[in-house]
């Protein structure tokens, strides 16, 4: 792609988030999310094959109507209270608005886009859907999480959480592996949403750094099946180390950075007297356990540490990978900055 029209495309995203940001005033927060979803097509249709098209059309198709639910609650909102303000919101409007920002998320049962569109796309793309293009309806919900539905959160949450798990045990797909893990990560994050706004945003951060080096170091090794990130061992032992690691710490397991959220949601759910829910969300989460564990299997133990009999640098470009590393090592050991 144009360097010219990729540096207009990012900058396009980075002002539609911003707008959506710091917006007081529905209409203008509509319009960020708008301008979010307009830029990021060129990107995914960047390298023209069908199924990046396609991916395209439908990331489309699922945006506009999300888009569309939110500018139909806010004119609600409007004709109701007279206001425009983001939190003046009352109870139908309410609802509808956050089906809307939910589907825009891709949580279950408003998920089938996410691991579609995420299978047609290249890495890096995925990686701005993945992290960047949630960042402005996740901020709208942190926005009016005092008015939330606790019921529907609480309903959303855990069928993502299961609907995130269950898709991605039969995945042989990087991609749409991380589309699940994607579904159940946002899960947590809502079911949390209506007990503990701020729990959530620390929560949300969190799964944007263990994505964000996820999607790093699989561009990295450019794998997008099983197959391929088996055999990069010989070649970069250190990276596959790490992405084993990440691989873990998505799951949640001590002592790495993904158990951070999992702990201090459990005991805000506890401390709030919903222990069953707590119960509940964690036992669902062990079939994310299963699938991410296989997948740590396929990457370190199927391949015995060889040495490679070509003298030929194999798959990864020469260039610095400084960013990759802190990411990586962020996704690893940010457990000691836990809240107590």
């Amino acid at each position: 792609m144009n360097p010219l029209a990729l540096t207009i495309f990012l900058l396009s995203l980075a002002i539609g988030t911003t707008i959506t940001l710091s917006s007081f005033h529905w209409l203008l927060a509509w319009i960020g999310l708008e301008i979010n979803t307009l830029a990021i097509i060129p990107l995914m249709t960047k390298t023209p094959h069908p199924r990046a098209i396609e991916a395209a059309t439908k990331y489309f198709l699922t945006q506009a109507a999300a888009s569309a639910l939110v500018l139909f609650s806010s004119l609600i909102s409007a004709w109701q209270t007279g206001e425009w303000s983001i939190n003046s919101l009352m109870d139908l409007p309410m609802n509808i608005l956050s089906i809307a920002l939910m589907m825009k998320l891709g949580l279950a049962p408003l998920h089938f886009w996410m691991p579609e569109v995420l299978q047609g796309i290249s890495l890096p793309t995925g990686l701005i859907l993945s992290t960047w293009q949630k960042i402005a309806p996740m901020a709208l919900l942190l926005q009016t999480s005092h008015l939330i539905n606790l019921n529907l959160t609480i309903a959303l949450g855990l069928t993502s959480i299961m609907v995130g798990g269950w898709g991605g045990i039969g995945q042989t797909q990087l991609r749409k592996i991380m589309a699940f893990s994607s579904i159940g990560h946002l899960g947590w994050i809502i079911v949390i949403l209506k007990f503990d706004p701020q729990l959530s945003l620390l929560n949300f951060v969190l799964y944007i750094i263990m994505t964000a080096a996820m999607f790093m170091s699989l561009t990295t090794i450019s794998a997008t099946k099983m197959l391929e990130i088996s055999t990069s061992w010989s070649k970069t032992p250190a990276l596959t180390t790490t992405t084993m690691l990440i691989l873990l710490s998505l799951a949640g397991l001590p002592p790495l950075t993904g158990f951070t959220p999992k702990l201090l949601i459990t005991l805000e759910l506890v401390k709030q007297n919903a222990t069953l829910l707590a119960v509940m969300v964690m036992f669902i989460s062990l079939l994310a356990l299963f699938f991410y564990i296989r997948l740590t299997y396929v990457v370190t133990l199927t391949l015995s540490p060889n040495t490679p009999n070509s003298l030929l640098t194999w798959r990864t470009a020469s260039r610095s990978y400084s960013t990759t590393a802190i990411m990586n090592t962020m996704a690893l050991i940010l457990l000691p900055i836990t809240p107590t």
